[in-house]
């Protein structure tokens, strides 16, 4: 050695030393061809096996060739640094693209290997120089890789292993399981499998746990940050039968709110902490906000707004997302910006308030879905002005969009109130379901409707539960009243009478009935004016049921049915045979189909028989019935509703309106509200007709300028 230094020396004084790196050099690559042929057969075994064997062998092989050229220490570190260089370049430079896949897996493989139990799946050549203790099975090849600048040029790839493999043991372990937090365990996990495999390509060479972490920071918080979002980018696939599963998916969804956050990465200490011992909480997140509005959106237009969900499963739906949506994201930017499409499918449908306002009074199974019996019972919430002195008012959120409001009704029942501009539509549907309600109870106890009266005076107010207060004590007097007649005269009829300006108008009918109906209905009359003098009965002999026994020859029949029907069969007491136009033309105002209609009853019960088209027979004596037809019973509950539903009201308010504008042009507000209260049945105040008229004009219906209402062309 001391004549080589001695040489060395004195070819650096003549100044030639880089002569001799280049002539070094040279010779070098004159001999690469071994190289070449050696990368070629290796690379031709793994092509022919794909397994990744080969390229272990063909990487150690390199680091054989490149151990035996290397130039010894004593000669410097800028030769050693040269002959690295034009090694790698050349071994680089003659790699077909098949050892990128092969590189690939190869690294794949080395997941199994964090335990140092777990035997290599493939052979350390013995000629390496022996590690004593080696720290790990693979710790040779992670060695052999950096000796080559395999891991410097491959980087991407190497990450690229690692996030393939977290998307696939979170696919494997998270999808639609949605009863349990997720991201703790995914978390726990990168602890045990990722960060002891993240040691070896890259903290190689750390002394200290400290170190170790200084090293790992970049590299483990974007692993960490990939977790989060692959977790959450599957959330947000599942995102629709999430909130369909909810409650039973509140854990999904708190992964979401974690995972789904703006990013805000802390250290990376936690994960390192881990392997020593010390358990942290680590907060890396994504934000993934637009995206889940976008896939839930797109989720909510394909299977829910169309024509053939129902709108009571729309609106369950649409509560679900408000209460889920909420977890994630208690500001309600998210909410508003998803919820917008179904708010104006919801307008468009015409058995939406009657559908929310099932829900509030517990209609069926209605209540169930909508209203959550835990949420207390409050007011009807109404946006309100931003108050910029209250000290702790915070700015809207930075992905608001203008028509924000952060003051928007919290509770489920405002928010759904809220689809529409104006309440009283809601009051006038809850006075037409209670008519409804209060017409069905057959037995006088109306407490239910009364609960619910004061359960929507809470939600509503006093004001507006006036004419529902009205309608239950036209109940209650009604039975009073009853009790008395019948204490004068007993009369086999039990009527509802209810004060008429306080209803909502009733299916109009001018049918009269007939015989013994009559006579008793005017027996029951005149004991009525004895009682009340001031006050005339006037019959809606098209609604309610009778109960009756047809006495024929051979049998009793009974049958409770609608007044119609018990009209048709008196007639059969008069004579046998009738036609459907003889019947016409006793009604008068009943239409044939009608008539038809009721006569198909007394087929079916077996009372009459169809002899001729449009011509039928009392059947005194039974008869078979036809093949395949079976007795029915028209129950009451068949009959159309008493009450008009407030989309026909307003129908035939437009319609009046229509004419008005018509016949007289462009007319002001004031105008119009003078002459509609001519119209039968109108009780609206003028700003209750403003609102009309403005929700007219976004239907396209009317326009208005300089306050000239006019329809449109």
């Amino acid at each position: 050695m001391q004549q080589i230094r001695t040489a060395f020396d004195l070819v650096g004084k003549a100044r030639m030393l880089s002569m001799l790196l280049e002539n070094f050099l040279e010779d070098m690559r004159r001999q690469q061809y071994l190289i070449e042929r050696e990368v070629a057969q290796y690379m031709a075994e793994y092509e022919n096996s794909s397994q990744a064997d080969s390229i272990v062998r063909l990487i150690f092989r390199l680091v054989s060739w490149y151990v035996s050229w290397k130039p010894i220490a004593e000669l410097g570190l800028t030769i050693h640094a040269a002959y690295t260089l034009a090694f790698r370049t050349h071994i680089f430079s003659i790699f077909p693209p098949s050892f990128s896949r092969g590189f690939k897996e190869l690294i794949a493989s080395t997941f199994s290997l964090v335990s140092a139990s777990s035997p290599p799946p493939w052979v350390i050549p013995a000629d390496l120089p022996p590690i004593d203790p080696p720290p790990r099975p693979d710790y040779q090849l992670w060695i052999a890789c950096e000796t080559l600048g395999l891991l410097e040029r491959y980087e991407s790839l190497i990450s690229s292993v690692c996030y393939e493999y977290i998307e696939a043991h979170v696919l494997e372990t998270c999808a639609k399981k949605w009863d349990e937090p997720m991201l703790p365990k995914l978390r726990e996990w990168m602890t045990e499998k990722i960060v002891p495999w993240m040691i070896m390509p890259y903290a190689r060479g750390a002394r200290s746990a400290e170190e170790a972490r200084a090293m790992l920071q970049g590299v483990g918080s974007r692993f960490d940050y990939h977790v989060c979002k692959t977790l959450c980018d599957l959330r947000i696939q599942e995102i629709f039968d999430i909130i369909i599963d909810y409650p039973d998916s509140q854990s999904a969804l708190q992964d979401l709110k974690v995972a789904s956050s703006r990013p805000g990465f802390e250290d990376f200490e936690m994960m390192v902490n881990r392997v020593r011992g010390r358990i942290q909480e680590c907060l890396q997140r994504v934000d993934q906000r637009s995206q889940l509005v976008v896939n839930l959106r797109k989720a909510n237009k394909k299977r829910l707004l169309h024509p053939g969900a129902d709108t009571k499963d729309i609106l369950t739906q649409y509560v679900s997302i408000i209460r889920c949506l909420r977890i994630i994201d208690p500001p309600g930017v998210l909410l508003y910006k998803v919820a917008d499409p179904i708010r104006k499918y919801l307008r468009e449908r015409s058995d939406t308030i009657r559908c929310i306002v099932a829900s509030l009074v517990g209609d069926g199974e209605s209540g169930d879905s909508l209203v959550d019996e835990n949420e207390p019972i409050q007011p009807l919430q109404q946006m309100q002005a931003d108050d910029f002195s209250d000290p702790n008012w915070e700015p809207e959120p930075i992905d608001a969009g203008p028509d924000f409001r952060t003051n928007k009704p919290s509770d489920v029942i405002s928010t759904l109130v809220s689809i529409y501009d104006s309440k009283d539509l809601f009051v006038k549907e809850l006075q037409v379901l209670l008519t409804q309600r209060l017409l069905a109870v057959k037995d006088g106890n109306y407490e239910r409707e009364r609960r619910n009266i004061e359960i929507l005076k809470v939600r509503f107010g006093e004001a507006a539960l006036q004419v529902c207060e009205v309608m239950l004590r036209d109940m209650t007097d009604s039975r009073r009243i009853d009790q008395h007649v019948q204490a004068q005269k007993s009369v086999p009829l039990h009527p509802t009478i209810i004060s008429r300006h306080f209803w909502p108008p009733l299916q109009t009918n001018s049918f009269t009935m007939p015989g013994q109906f009559r006579d008793i209905q005017e027996s029951y009359a005149k004991e009525f004016h004895l009682f009340k003098p001031d006050k005339r009965l006037h019959w809606l002999s098209h609604l309610g049921t009778i109960k009756l026994d047809i006495e024929l020859q051979d049998r009793t029949v009974s049958a409770e049915v609608p007044p119609l029907e018990a009209s048709i069969v008196e007639f059969f007491s008069q004579k046998d045979t009738w036609t459907v136009d003889e019947l016409a033309a006793e009604l008068k105002s009943v239409e044939k189909t009608a008539i038809v209609k009721a006569l198909t009853t007394w087929l079916d019960l077996g009372v009459l028989k169809e002899e001729d088209e449009d011509r039928y027979k009392l059947l005194e004596i039974a008869e078979a019935l036809p093949s395949g037809q079976k007795a029915a019973t028209r129950a009451a509950a068949d009959e159309e509703a008493p009450a008009l539903a407030v989309q026909q009201q307003q129908a035939e308010q437009m319609k009046f309106i229509e004419g008005m504008l018509t016949n007289l042009g462009a007319l002001p507000l004031a105008r119009i509200q003078t002459m509609l209260k001519f119209a039968p049945g109108y009780d609206q105040t003028i700003e209750q007709l403003a609102e009309f008229m403005e929700a007219a004009r976004r239907e396209g219906l009317v326009i208005v300028k300089d306050g000239m209402w006019k329809l449109c062309r």
